[in-house]
């Protein structure tokens, strides 16, 4: 079901506000993303994987 553009700009000040003093991280990156996407309505299980790994070059001599 879609959200309204009020009730999609209240969820957005709501976390703006929430997240305003976030400081580690490392430890609020997952609960971020989750936040984030529910501002629009999206569920975390819609999203699949929030990081992944990313393989390192070679290194050039």
């Amino acid at each position: 079901m879609a959200l309204a553009w009020n009730e999609i700009k209240d969820r957005a000040l709501a976390f703006s506000r929430d997240w305003a003093k976030a400081e580690s991280e490392d430890a609020d990156a997952k609960p971020f993303w989750i936040e984030f996407f529910q501002v629009v309505g999206i569920n975390q299980r819609r999203i699949g994987s929030f990081e992944q790994k990313v393989k390192k070059l070679r290194a050039i001599n």
